[in-house]
């Protein structure tokens, strides 16, 4: 098996933005995770994925081995780490100051990459796609959120859903999700995360023992919880307003879109899939994923694998 690399690039920012790369001959697919994972949840796909495609897995700020310098109130501050950190590797060329590609740093013959988002990842990847379309050849979306969101409501006494939560300060004050579950990641609580993702995630199939013990290790780096929620409750790339105003970048993305859902996916529900496949129109290629819940990559990571690398065959240049 090719050996796969942790690396870490620094930002203007101050933050360290860490990453995995596992080297091959083809355009970089860049890989981003969801909420509660890391760059570390992509671990059987590096093993398992074609050794011809060269994989890069980001950890997103507040993340795995990435830094957690500054807050950040929306995925928009997260996508500009992303494209910064892809611009410092060299795997897409940088925009000049007119908007223009340069030839700097370019990997490839037009610098773009194929981006994989999953779950909370899929709305990085759908702001990069839309802010910077040079740099994405094709985007896969697997178990994404909402082009409008994904809702944190707020649960009363019994966790009944009450409303949507319009407030930072709210979310922060959940103690159905924000307080346990960052309690459970100081307290470094596997058996809570376990039952957490036992219910929600790895219903009907898990890694095995020492791959799950290394996930929920890495669950505990996490240190972003409440700025996550609120980010997603406040994303809406669409055309249509809802808690926040339609932004239509949705409109911006240019690149060939592949959604994906897991047909017995519990985390992202049918209805924010088909807002997804509302909101691309005939601009989007659809599959649904069969016997997968909301994590494929262990559910049935053949198939995953199957569609992913026919849709980015389809769209490569090398």
């Amino acid at each position: 098996m090719i050996g796969v690399e942790l690396k870490k690039v620094q930002l203007k920012n101050g933050e360290t933005i860490a990453y995995r790369e596992r080297p091959g001959k083809t355009d970089p697919i860049v890989f981003i995770h969801g909420n509660m994972t890391s760059s570390k949840h992509w671990d059987l796909v590096f093993e398992e994925m074609d050794e011809k495609y060269h994989l890069l897995a980001v950890d997103l700020r507040g993340f795995g081995e990435s830094s957690y310098n500054t807050r950040f109130d929306s995925l928009d501050e997260l996508t500009e780490d992303v494209r910064e950190w892809m611009e410092l590797i060299g795997i897409v060329a940088a925009q000049g100051g007119n908007g223009s590609i340069s030839e700097e740093g370019l990997d490839g013959a037009d610098g773009g990459v194929h981006v994989v988002g999953w779950s909370t990842g899929g709305g990085v990847a759908m702001k990069l796609a839309a802010f910077y379309p040079e740099y994405v050849k094709s985007l896969t979306l697997l178990s994404s959120l909402s082009t409008r969101g994904y809702p944190h409501l707020s649960l009363g006494e019994s966790g009944e859903p009450i409303r949507r939560s319009e407030t930072k300060e709210e979310v922060e004050q959940d103690q159905w999700r924000t307080i346990p579950i960052t309690k459970a990641y100081e307290e470094e609580d596997g058996e809570f995360l376990r039952g957490v993702w036992n219910q929600l995630i790895y219903t009907d199939n898990q890694p095995d023992e020492a791959r799950y013990e290394a996930y929920i290790k890495d669950m505990c780096t996490q240190r972003n919880l409440a700025d996550i929620y609120h980010a997603n409750n406040y994303f809406n790339i669409s055309n249509h307003d809802g808690l926040a105003k339609g932004t239509g970048e949705v409109d911006k993305i240019t690149a060939p879109v592949l959604i994906l859902e897991g047909e017995l996916d519990q985390v992202v529900t049918h209805q924010m899939i088909n807002e997804i496949r509302a909101d691309f129109g005939d601009r989007a290629q659809y599959h649904l994923l069969k016997g997968c819940g909301h994590s494929a990559l262990v559910d049935d990571l053949p198939q995953l694998l199957d569609v992913l690398s026919t849709f980015i065959d389809q769209h490569r240049t090398k």
